[in-house]
């Protein structure tokens, strides 16, 4: 085990380095494949739009038939989308609406609010190039071309992608296996008495949540007393049917913290500590031999600190990018942006700092008051972290490194 403090950077890279991402792929209905991996890349067999069509409602044209401005001609048929037109007589216009066929001949259409109806007639008040209105076969898509990538989360745009060009099925990444368990005798459920001493336990909820917005299978094995015996017993329970143990508390070194030497004597521990604030004790290594994902037995381990914010910042910024790496996703980078901020922080940590933020209608940044790692208001109030170098100060008007939620949760 790397007994040094490493910096957030190497962490995360030993954690990358670490991951093994999943190898079975299953087919689901392309309606339903929002939200996960997609195992291979797509191609489509069609052009989309498959054939010239109108973008607008309005009178397919010759162009050169309405040069002068103000034209009246018959209208010599009606094409509804759906439908195939006949060719277009000469010196007539067909009324056409949006998304159906360009009838051969025509070479321009006029949207209707700039045309007058004259019973079966058009007057076109308007001077039409060749072109306007209408998109092109293939204008979106061509036959045999890339539109979905190996390695992708797919998002509802992605699904209507595919479905764009009659994909029914995608193959997809199974959905990852993670047990979690929390480790403390002062932990106790809402809705149980509440003991003096006892605190509830936000962390099971956070965490679960977390995990499952990540799209995870979430195994809960609740929560395990204070003792080496009961601890081990649970990770190798926990790893018999998952591919990641996920744990909350007990990673430091007092006499209750029993998850790292239970690690440690059910497998192997790669990683400890960590200069990040908040968050230092993360723990990660192997529950059982070294195996593919799936093998019986076998599985990564994640240990989070207990505090709350603690868990909801690592899990944000390092288990998320492993988890996505699992899962075979190619890019786990958060995209970060620059952004103003309306705060001052004068006391820098010699750790990389990891503050609990709010944008605000200047356009700027407004920073939570307490920043302690127990008060989990902060990031129920925050919509974003700052990702603040070590030791570096932030006075106000600064530009910072800015982590939307949305770029985290996900």
């Amino acid at each position: 085990m790397n007994q040094g403090i490493l910096s957030v950077d190497e962490a995360l890279t030993q954690l990358l380095d670490g991951a093994q991402s999943l190898v079975e792929i299953e087919n689901v209905a392309t309606l339903a494949a929002t939200g996960r991996v997609l195992a291979k890349p797509q191609h489509s067999n069609i052009d989309v739009p498959p054939l010239d069509n109108t973008a607008m409602d309005g009178y397919a044209v010759r162009a050169a038939e309405c040069a002068r401005g103000e034209t009246r001609l018959a209208v010599s048929q009606r094409i509804p989308a759906g439908s195939i037109p006949g060719p277009l007589v000469t010196g007539t216009a067909a009324r056409i609406f949006t998304g159906a066929p360009i009838p051969p001949g025509a070479d321009a259409v006029v949207m209707q609010e700039m045309c007058s109806s004259e019973d079966d007639h058009v007057v076109i008040r308007h001077k039409p190039k060749p072109g306007d209105w209408i998109r092109r076969v293939g204008e979106d898509i061509r036959a045999g071309g890339r539109i979905l990538e190996a390695g992708v989360k797919l998002r509802p745009q992605d699904a209507g992608i595919a479905a764009s060009v009659g994909i029914a099925t995608l193959p997809v990444v199974r959905r990852l296996k993670i047990a979690v368990f929390f480790t403390g005798n002062e932990l106790v459920m809402p809705g149980d008495p509440l003991p003096r001493g006892a605190i509830y336990n936000s962390n099971r909820f956070t965490i679960t949540g977390m995990l499952q917005q990540l799209g995870c299978e979430v195994s809960d094995f609740g929560i395990v007393p204070d003792s080496l015996e009961a601890t081990r017993d649970t990770l190798r329970r926990a790893a018999a049917a998952n591919d990641l143990v996920v744990t909350s508390g007990g990673v430091s070194v007092g006499d209750e913290d029993h998850v790292k030497p239970a690690v440690e004597a059910e497998g192997q521990l790669q990683m400890w500590k960590i200069a990040v604030k908040p968050g230092k004790p993360l723990a990660f290594g192997r529950i059982g031999p070294k195996a593919p994902p799936g093998r019986p037995g076998s599985a990564a381990f994640i240990g989070l600190p207990g505090n709350p914010v603690s868990v909801f910042v690592t899990l944000a910024i390092l288990v998320r990018p492993f988890i996505l790496r699992m899962q075979g996703v190619a890019q786990v980078e958060p995209t970060a942006c620059s952004v103003r901020a309306d705060f001052d922080w004068a006391k820098p940590d010699a750790r990389r700092e990891f503050l609990r933020v709010k944008s605000n209608a200047e356009g700027g940044l407004d920073l939570f008051a307490n920043q302690s790692s127990g008060v989990l208001t902060s990031a129920a109030w925050a919509d974003g972290l700052v990702d603040n170098p070590p030791k570096q100060a932030i006075r106000r008007g600064d530009m910072v490194r800015f982590l939307p939620f949305s770029e985290l949760l996900h």
